[in-house]
């Protein structure tokens, strides 16, 4: 069995997903997480959100779902972790947080998630829930209690924990209706006997002379002599007090009046909604063995949430289409929206107010005001007088980023560039409608978008660099950006990139990246030069027939080394500036406290300095333990071969070397034991 059989199928899945979609699949290749934690983490990292907050085997699915659901609605959900709260429980939290229940003036870390469940639904229909938010009461008696609550019963009769949620019931049910409970509310009952003795009470009243409780039975007002007139009818409360129905049973010589339902509803209290024709309706047709709704509250509308209208796409897809043979269509992706200086971009339409409502005892239910949400965040824009109208303050390229708005300055060439056209060196963006061909030069703060080809050129990107055609040339052109490089195709290009290179095709060419390179479709290739990825490879066939030779050398490679080179003298110049900050600091504590008073401006900026230093140089260890596990032996696909590798290729895994002498299919080339070795897919 081979190494990689650890992984089921849909966690393979996933993992193929997630390179594909462009995303550090590392971060969740680890045979501890199944599926579903895996396609937590994966759209965590789809999302752009901090995965690293949930992206452990320890949690289950449902917990890293909740805590990713929340980064969308800015609630942290970490405090509650932390206290012990997980899956459901951090649901039913969430969603209270969510509409700005006060749940924390209730919640205890002993509480399990349906106990809170009956805690947030009392808060939502705005009950006194002291009467039953108390972790003495499992969940089962909580709902009793708070079905007690909801119909306005004196639930301190039956409020002892020590009585089962069962004898609970008992005990509301007597309540609700209208008998005297005292006789069988003791806990030497058991619920068996408590049932027993409400049913004998309500069978010994509808045998004996009527009582202002219900089942309702009354003598004929017209013959105050003659036999009793028989009418009994039970009126019902559901839904918190907003509804009641009648219900006559199948009796021999019942006889219900209209005297006799308003009377009951008089004596109920119930005063508004009372619908008469459905009432004269029951009597005349003699609807019995039915419910009949008698009584309507008007209930409580809540709020329209507030919201954002937009007046530019959102929706431009971040993921190129697919092609049929899996490719990416790199020639046809909208990449990016424009906006012009003073357009409109949005208009944020506050919260509506919520409607009262009015139950059937004609009190009046109050409605939840929408939420509000937060104003936009990001850049290049701004907000008109009216508080609710965004701006673009820029002619310029538009994006909508984890809830941020972000304009920059682009320019937009709508002719080919050359070296006539001359140095193109912009602070933003550039879109070259055309194509870039020899002695063409372009350096961008942000990104570059090519709509055709490029051939001899050098671009330079602060971003990312998209070229939708792609580039050909005799290894004269040169690319560098700060983030991805991507494009149909890519033969005898220079690339180097801190983010991921993605094409259909690459060919003879030297490419440099501290991401991964990606190369998709079925008749994706990747052939010839030397590819330098510190993450790794991901191509359906290496190298050809023709064993031309093919050089990757993935993880700690030169440019690995490099960058951490570079990170570690970082690292050495914030010591330095620390060391010189605290003698700065020590010199200060030395100075009499007198003197310091004239001082305090200093005071607080030496120790702020200080503390923004440390956090950088947190950062920045943080930076270097990633680098460094990111290339560890533990890499679950440095290079993914998904159809052939063709002989003549060579794999360096962390300077290890391996020289592929025969072909073979569905591949990966990983470290085990210091050694390059082969896993079939």
């Amino acid at each position: 069995m081979t190494e990689n059989a650890e992984y089921q199928k849909a966690q393979n899945q996933e993992l193929r997903l997630g390179a594909e979609e462009g995303l550090d699949v590392s971060i969740y290749a680890n045979p501890d997480f199944n599926w579903l934690q895996m396609e937590q983490i994966r759209m965590g990292l789809k999302d752009k959100v901090d995965v690293s907050v949930y992206a452990n085997p320890a949690y289950s699915y449902d917990t890293m779902k909740q805590i990713r659901l929340s980064f969308y609605s800015e609630i942290d959900l970490i405090p509650y972790l932390r206290r012990g709260f997980t899956d459901d429980a951090l649901e039913e939290i969430r969603i209270s947080l969510l509409n700005r229940l006060p749940l924390d003036d209730w919640l205890k870390d002993d509480m399990c998630a349906p106990q809170i469940y009956q805690i947030r639904i009392g808060l939502s229909e705005q009950l006194d829930v002291s009467a039953f938010a108390d972790s003495k009461y499992n969940w089962r008696q909580m709902r009793e209690l708070r079905l007690g609550v909801e119909k306005k019963l004196d639930t301190s009769l039956y409020s002892n924990p020590l009585y089962s949620h069962f004898q609970m019931k008992e005990i509301r049910l007597g309540l609700e209706s209208g008998l005297d409970v005292s006789s069988y509310c003791g806990l030497v009952h058991s619920a068996t006997d408590m049932r027993e003795m409400r049913l004998s009470m309500i069978d010994h009243k509808q045998s004996t002379e009527p009582m202002p409780l219900d089942p309702v039975e009354k003598k004929s007002p017209r013959n105050p002599g003659s036999s009793r007139r028989v009418s009994q009818f039970d009126i019902s409360i559901e839904e918190n007090g907003n509804k009641a129905y009648a219900f006559i049973p199948k009796l021999a010589d019942n006889s219900v009046t209209e005297e006799d339902i308003y009377s009951d509803l008089e004596r109920r209290k119930i005063v508004y909604g009372i619908l008469p024709d459905a009432i004269s309706d029951m009597l005349q047709k003699g609807k019995t063995g039915e419910r009949v709704l008698i009584a309507e509250g008007i209930s409580a509308q809540r709020g329209e949430n507030g919201w954002f209208e937009f007046f530019v796409r959102l929706d431009l897809p971040r993921i190129p289409a697919p092609l049929p043979d899996g490719g990416v269509d790199y020639a046809n992706i909208e990449a990016f929206e424009m906006v012009d200086e003073g357009e409109t971009i949005a208009v944020y339409h506050p919260a509506g107010k919520g409607i009262d409502g009015t139950n059937i005892y004609g009190e009046t239910i109050h409605a939840e005001n929408g939420m509000e949400k937060p104003p936009l965040r990001g850049e290049g824009f701004t907000i008109a007088p009216d508080g609710v109208t965004y701006i673009s303050k820029m002619n310029g390229k538009f994006e909508y980023v984890n809830g941020q708005i972000i304009i920059t300055n682009m320019l937009v060439v709508r002719e080919d560039v050359t070296a006539v056209t001359g140095k193109l060196e912009v602070d933003g963006s550039v879109y070259v409608i055309g194509s870039v061909y020899s002695g063409g030069y372009i350096k961008v703060t942000g990104d570059i978008i090519i709509e055709h080809n490029v051939e001899t050129a050098n671009l330079i990107a602060g971003g990312n660099i998209m070229i939708k055609k792609g580039s050909c040339s005799k290894h004269d052109c040169y690319i560098e950006a700060g983030g991805e490089v991507s494009g149909s195709f890519f033969e005898a290009a220079n690339i180097n990139a801190a983010g991921n290179v993605k094409a259909n095709y690459i060919m003879n060419s030297y490419i440099n990246t501290m991401g991964r390179v990606i190369v998709s479709g079925s008749k994706g290739v990747l052939l010839g030069g030397r590819i330098c990825a510190v993450k790794g490879v991901d191509t359906f066939n290496l190298g050809n027939k023709s064993h031309l030779k093919t050089i990757l050398e993935i993880g700690r490679n030169g440019l690995y080394e490099k960058e951490q080179a570079l990170r570690t003298q970082k690292r050495e110049r914030l010591l330095a500036e620390l060391a010189a900050l605290e003698m700065s600091w020590r010199k200060i504590l030395r100075i009499p406290p007198a003197e310091r008073e004239g001082q305090q401006d200093l005071i607080q900026k030496v120790r702020a300095t200080i503390l923004s230093k440390n956090h950088d140089l947190a950062d920045l260890d943080a930076e270097i333990s990633k680098l460094a596990n990111m290339t560890d032996q533990n890499m679950k696909m440095p290079v993914c071969v998904k159809g052939i590798a063709h002989e003549g290729s060579v794999i360096i895994i962390n300077t290890m070397k391996f020289l592929l002498n025969s072909e073979v299919k569905r591949v990966i080339f990983k470290l085990r034991n210091k050694k390059v070795v082969m896993v079939t897919l």
